[in-house]
């Protein structure tokens, strides 16, 4: 009888963590690396949110909570999805977790069963697909084209609609291309959902607060009111307000489907952490200054790198509306070869000479189910971004 389950010869171990892990190993040894694969912010917790969590510690508030999380946070939940979507829910509607990621896994777990199928557009963050297959369901992989802004097309919507279909995840703006869909965008797929009302949607709003160029964010439940009940809206604290160590995402939806999620986290992880959720208090509930300052930083170094890439031989790179990553094409370097002779047959090939030949940490296109492509994380320091262009550009320049 084999040891490993399996179900988990199905399951890849995620790319971005092995990439970060990569690089975090070459770093301890001592060489000169510069890390663009992780998708966390370099600006500290604001400190009005690790008081909330010093004060947790001191009054003992260090026990267990309820599974779904405490009232205090549950009803922070509430007055956000009101505040910035107009959506009312009870607090029994929502939930919390240890990071957004167990909100998705509790979801798959909670609905699938064999043969559901669940529609995820690509290029997309690489553990949707992996946690349909832990549920049991098949992932079903629908491209969204450059052409297209990175962005599902309601006919293509429609096409990959069948009476399997349970699942529709949605992420705006996108882990890993930046896209982000505007009302209209969402209006349209609204409409296709409309007419299959067996089809449920997960919307991860993770970076809904990191948008440029006067953007306007919105969630599909907010544009079409019929689809209320037919969607899990989930959301987190690591992006926007700099707390990705702190391990809480959230979601909110129908009361049936919470509850079934519950009941999940209620055998496996029970509550996240009470005095990280102290803090999501505090940085839901308190000033958010400090994100639009991040922002307009996050939108220099945007530029900076989109224009870097654009100048580099064999790269073509979209400019995001959102998140912090770039999603440059390097469909220009296949076919090439390295100084030492390899020829650079995908974008796999790509991003370890980038690694070996000038010791960028990257991750490959493929990895999100698109490519040749790579992304790039700017959510490091503006003087590293710098460095790290002229690496590349060093790198395409020397292929041949």
């Amino acid at each position: 009888m084999a040891l490993i389950a399996d179900r988990l010869s199905r399951i890849k171990p995620s790319p971005t963590n092995a990439a970060q892990a990569k690089f975090l190993e070459m770093k301890a040894a001592g060489k000169d690396v510069i890390g663009l694969a992780a998708g966390e912010p370099d600006f500290p917790t604001p400190d009005h949110i690790k008081e909330a969590a010093y004060k947790a510690i001191r009054e003992n508030d260090t026990k267990y909570t309820a599974v779904a999380g405490t009232p205090a946070l549950r009803q922070a939940i509430v007055a956000k999805m009101k505040r910035d979507h107009g959506l009312d829910y009870k607090p029994s509607q929502t939930v919390v977790t240890s990071g957004g990621k167990q909100i998705i896994f509790n979801a798959m777990l909670a609905t699938l069963n064999p043969g559901d199928e669940v529609i995820v557009p690509a290029p997309y963050w690489v553990s949707y697909p992996e946690m349909v297959l832990f549920g049991d369901g098949t992932p079903v992989i629908v491209q969204c084209e450059e052409k297209h802004g990175f962005k599902l097309q309601p006919e293509a919507l429609e096409r990959a609609i069948t009476p399997k279909t349970k699942w529709l995840i949605l992420n705006s703006p996108s882990n890993p291309t930046g896209a982000a869909y505007t009302k209209a965008d969402l209006r349209a797929l609204c409409d296709v959902l409309l007419r299959h009302p067996h089809v449920y949607v997960l919307t991860d709003d993770m970076y809904e607060k990191l948008v440029y160029d006067d953007f306007v964010f919105a969630t599909p439940a907010e544009v079409e009111p019929k689809l209320y009940d037919r969607t899990l809206t989930m959301n987190g604290v690591s992006k926007a307000y700099n707390m990705t160590g702190w391990r809480i995402g959230y979601a909110a939806g129908p009361q049936a489907l919470i509850n079934a999620m519950v009941t999940v986290q209620s055998q496996s992880t029970s509550n996240a952490s009470s005095i990280s959720q102290a803090a999501a208090v505090a940085a839901l509930n308190g000033p958010t200054d400090f994100i639009p300052k991040n922002v307009a930083v996050f939108k220099q170094r945007r530029d900076l790198v989109v224009s870097m890439l654009n100048q580099t031989k064999g790269l073509k790179c979209p400019r995001p509306e959102g998140a912090f990553y770039v999603y440059p094409s390097c469909a220009g370097t296949i076919g090439k070869k390295t100084p030492d002779g390899k020829t650079i047959e995908n974008d796999t090939d790509f991003v370890n000479y980038l690694l070996e030949a000038e010791g960028l940490s990257v991750v490959q296109g493929s990895a999100f189910g698109q490519g040749p492509a790579f992304r790039i994380s700017y959510a490091t320091a503006t003087d590293l971004l710098e460095e790290a262009g002229r690496r590349i550009q060093r790198a395409c320049a020397a292929l041949s």
